[in-house]
């Protein structure tokens, strides 16, 4: 098994997730659990990794806030948009960019970092233990891990409510590679059990579209977005609409008292 590269289907990508309603919100949310995060964390600048950044959009927000950004990712194509996205915002001098995967970066830092960005790519992971182990060993004490992962409840859920019961005959495994469709959603449970194993503390726990992706009528996720945005903001961490999200947010710390994992 190999973990993805999005270099094949880059344009697609970005049309389909950013380009959306589904897109915008997921953004809000992400935005609304690291406007928490971060202020648990030092005033900074902070040191702060984007494993499997994609285009950037996160990275950059935290770069025009004066925090120092490494971006990696195993897709040059990414890269290359995440890259340009920096020069329009006018924050490229506080970013770097590699072409390597999430358990190679520890062997590119100088020194821990005080925040770790993964977002949207565990699902996408092989192993995705040994990730979670190579990220928290990236960490200073105290930093923070920003995890969101694609949820396999949520995709149950919405393969029910289309009717799609062949899908779900099949274990919800998919016939085409080349698609957005995670290869590996993940269980939210097992998810926080790895991350405890790992060492992490978990602090936080956010569901990201726990109802738009669900609406009957898929005209109203434009004509209300204001209004289901305010929804999403205002229920994303009960119960138990948090656990229905399409992805969930994890805000998991390294404690300051435990050394790196082996």
């Amino acid at each position: 098994m190999q973990d993805r590269n999005f270099d094949d289907i880059a344009e697609k990508f970005s049309q389909n997730i950013y380009g959306t309603t589904k897109g915008r919100i997921r953004q809000a949310i992400v935005w609304q659990e690291l406007e928490a995060i971060l202020a648990t964390l030092p005033a900074g600048p902070l040191k702060v990794l984007d494993a499997g950044g994609g285009e950037g959009q996160i990275a950059c927000g935290l770069a025009s806030l004066g925090h120092q950004v490494l971006l990696c990712d195993l897709s040059e194509e990414m890269l290359q948009r995440a890259r340009l996205n920096a020069e329009e915002k006018g924050v490229s001098e506080h970013m770097q960019f590699k072409q390597i995967s999430a358990q190679q970066v520890g062997q590119h830092l100088d020194q821990p970092v005080d925040l770790v960005l993964f977002h949207a790519v565990l699902e996408w992971v092989a192993d995705p233990e040994a990730v979670l182990a190579a990220l928290y060993n990236t960490l200073a004490p105290g930093g923070v891990l920003s995890l969101m992962f694609y949820n396999l409840n949520g995709l149950m859920m919405q393969t029910l409510v289309l009717g799609n019961f062949g899908y779900m005959q099949a274990d919800l495994r998919k016939r085409k590679r080349k698609t957005l469709s995670p290869d590996y959603p993940r269980e939210p449970e097992q998810v926080y059990r790895w991350l405890n194993e790992a060492g992490f503390e978990i602090e936080n726990k956010a569901g990201v579209r726990v109802f738009h992706d669900y609406m009957r009528d898929k005209n109203k996720q434009t004509e209300r977005f204001e209004e289901i945005l305010a929804l999403e903001k205002r229920f994303c961490r009960q119960e138990p609409f948090l656990s229905l999200g399409r992805y969930i947010h994890v805000t998991a710390r390294k404690p300051i008292n435990r050394t790196n994992h082996e």
